[in-house]
């Protein structure tokens, strides 16, 4: 129950990105990698204030990233039960376009990811440092690759964009880059999508936009050059996130936290859960005086149809 003096502050909205598909098993003992751990993580994050949580799928027992739609039924299914948190599936992890693409039109999200452009990615950095300890056999070659590109073209966001229209879905536009604000306004002139866009700007991956504060003010500066109005919310990779987070919360904006973008919590302490990173970034909003928005004010300030509607 809210104080008198708590119902006039400024909210925020607070994602939960629960595992992704870069981290492997072998980095941390913490990290969700079935569905049912992927599941309670989501839960217990939205228990600890996030009103958004963004799902990965991920094989039970190896912890695999998969596009399997079985799987994410389960996941999604089981949050549902235990939360009214809204839930963000993603369109740009494992699989091909077109599977990436399925979530949508199966499970009808009320919010699902666009990703603006297209990346170089590897996790070859961190091989040298794990390769010795490697938990499961899948993860050498996920970590070794030179060769990756994660495929974001404009046939792509064409087709997902129309993908989320005819299901009422939200889109949440990832910019990796300062070059995917040039995505974003390609795709409102041509009517894929309408304004006011949800803008996530997404920092530090390695062939990304760097995590650092002259960028954040460069790339909210620039969407607000090319795109005027905007929602927005940032996602700081690895020792940044915290950091980051502030920043955006100073600057008003809205903030992701969670094991996909960050195995710590801290410098050189690892998390044990996504809550326990939401847990950080809702204890600073709060000496902000910020608050962090419930799942049904996040509906709101989205203009998301509804956990009713979805097909899940």
């Amino acid at each position: 129950m809210l104080r008198n003096d708590e119902k006039a502050l400024r909210k925020v909205i607070i994602t939960a990105a629960i595992t992704g598909q870069g981290a492997v098993p072998t980095m941390s003992d913490y990290l969700p990698i079935t569905p049912k751990q992927i599941a309670d993580d989501a839960v217990k994050a939205a228990e600890a204030g996030a009103s958004i949580v963004h799902i990965h799928a991920r094989k039970d027992v190896t912890g695999e990233p998969t596009p399997n739609l079985a799987i994410f039924r389960d996941i999604v299914t089981s949050i549902k039960k235990r939360s009214n948190v809204v839930i963000n599936i993603t369109t740009g992890g494992a699989g091909s376009p077109d599977d990436r693409m399925k979530v949508i039109p199966e499970f009808k999200p009320e919010l699902a990811t666009l990703n603006c452009g297209s990346l170089s990615v590897t996790p070859f950095h961190a091989y040298d440092k794990i390769k010795d300890k490697i938990k499961f056999e899948w993860e050498h070659a996920h970590l070794k690759t030179e060769t990756t590109i994660f495929e974001n073209t404009y046939k792509m966001m064409r087709e997902y964009s129309q993908a989320c229209k005819e299901n009422n879905t939200r889109p949440e536009l990832e910019i990796w880059d300062t070059g995917h604000i040039n995505a974003v306004k390609s795709m409102l002139d041509r009517g894929y999508i309408q304004a006011p866009v949800h803008l996530q700007f997404v920092m530090g991956a390695l062939s990304g936009m760097p995590a650092t504060l002259n960028t954040l003010v460069y790339i909210y500066d620039r969407a607000r050059e090319v795109l005027g109005t905007f929602s927005w919310s940032v996602a700081a990779m690895g020792k940044d996130q915290i950091a980051l987070g502030a920043a955006t919360l100073a600057m008003g904006g809205n903030v992701r936290v969670g094991l996909e973008d960050s195995l710590y919590a801290g410098y050189g302490r690892m998390a044990q859960s996504s809550a326990e990173q939401v847990e950080r970034i809702v204890n600073i909003a709060r000496e902000m005086s910020i608050l962090p928005a419930t799942p049904d004010e996040t509906r709101q300030m989205l203009a998301l149809k509804g956990l009713d509607k979805v097909n899940y």
